[in-house]
């Protein structure tokens, strides 16, 4: 079933980026909230459960293992961690079939006392995110019945290190700052990690950022004016073998070359007649909160947070409930070693060297404006985290910077 629950996940992350990503700096976690929206899928019934089924992309018969198992790859993962935590108010009654079908993890009780059972929930974030998040993204009140939560952690360093320097671009928007960018570059004679995808609005190039372990991040530039949430969904897409992609060395032909956004074909003097590949990018943290209630809509919310008599999920307990908060905070970071992330997903609920010199081909790509990221997990293709770099960091002002001819 995990290649169902993979390609569900990743259909809801791309789904999400279209109306979430419009253009500024920002990340999600389709990842992190794609087993909280499965299990609560197979608690619902009436409308709800409909809503959420569509939403999951899976039969809601089952989405609670789908759940289980999408979490058991994350627990599983070499460079990125997985957990999930519930927690319930003292004496509201739990059916037997939740208990069962809850995954494993931190569960506990909720006082009814705001700021204790705040600090509790505050310290197993920042325990399960390696301290890069320190709160819970919804509030505990004195009538939250019950919380459920995921969180991801992501720890990878890449196998090829790249080298920072003062980046200050020729042209495109991040050109005439007034301080140079942080840029990182790297050159190599594989052509494995750059990819051209065809999509149906335009062409991406891909490229592959590989991981020690088994995390990999893909960047990806698009034509501009593209949208950001169209660009990162087709991506997705074409990750998942949707949309054919030319690799490697066939771009080494000067008119695939020339439709690759931000790829240039140039000839240049070298010691070694083999062709190279010289790829720059800059480096960013990017950080987001979202409140998944805003687009209740794109996540089967709609019914379950509305009021309702019965209440939505009667799998979960005979005390009627109904979501009260849904949200997300997340982290991601690029440097010259490595790559960190994390999310934390929850719900609320309430009542409710020098031969001679020769000629040769260089393959150069730069994401030196706006462009897109996403984190997969290698094994199984599961896109971990998404985001967009709208505003990379700027080179540390007690660096000197010395001369660029970047």
């Amino acid at each position: 079933m995990i290649e169902d629950v993979v390609r569900a996940s990743n259909e809801l992350t791309g789904r999400w980026a279209r109306h979430a990503c419009t253009g500024g700096t920002g990340v999600l976690s389709g990842a992190g909230l794609w087993p909280l929206l499965a299990l609560l899928a197979a608690a619902a019934e009436g409308p709800g459960r409909a809503e959420l089924q569509e939403a999951v992309g899976v039969d809601a018969a089952v989405a609670d293992r789908g759940a289980r198992e999408l979490l058991e790859v994350l627990a599983r993962g070499a460079a990125v961690d997985g957990a999930f935590g519930l927690w319930n108010r003292a004496g509201l009654p739990l059916e037997q079939w939740w208990l069962d079908a809850a995954p494993g993890g931190s569960r506990g009780e909720l006082s009814g006392e705001p700021k204790a059972d705040r600090r509790r929930l505050d310290e197993w974030v920042e325990q399960n995110t390696r301290g890069r998040l320190v709160r819970m993204p919804v509030e505990v009140t004195p009538g939250t019945l019950m919380v459920l939560a995921t969180a991801l952690s992501i720890d990878t360093r890449w196998r090829r290190p790249f080298q920072d320097f003062p980046f200050t671009p020729g042209e495109g928007p991040w050109s005439g700052r007034p301080r140079p960018l942080v840029g990182l570059s790297r050159g190599d004679t594989d052509f494995t990690p750059i990819a051209l995808a065809e999509t149906p609005g335009g062409p991406l190039t891909v490229f592959q950022v590989a991981g020690v372990d088994d995390v990999d991040v893909h960047l990806l530039m698009a034509a501009p004016g593209r949208p950001a949430g169209e660009a990162l969904a087709a991506a997705i897409d074409a990750l998942d073998g949707r949309h054919p992609m030319r690799r490697g060395t066939e771009l080494l032909a000067e008119p695939v070359a020339r439709t690759a956004p931000g790829v240039r074909l140039t000839t240049v003097t070298s010691f070694d007649p083999a062709p190279t590949l010289h790829m720059t990018t800059v480096r960013f943290d990017v950080t987001a909160e979202h409140d998944l209630l805003d687009r209740p809509e794109v996540f089967g919310l709609a019914t379950v947070s509305a009021e309702a008599p019965d209440g939505h999920f009667p799998r979960i307990s005979r005390t009627p409930l109904k979501v009260e908060q849904a949200a997300q905070d997340v982290n991601a970071s690029f440097t010259a070693e490595g790559f960190k992330a994390a999310a934390v997903t929850a719900f609320s609920f309430d009542v409710g060297s020098a031969p001679p010199q020769q000629e040769a081909l260089m393959l150069s790509v730069a994401f030196d404006r706006p462009f897109g990221f996403l984190a997969r997990h290698r094994p199984t293709g599961l896109v971990l985290v998404a985001g967009w770099v709208a505003e990379p960091a700027e080179w540390p002002k007690d660096v000197p910077s010395g001369p660029s001819f970047w």
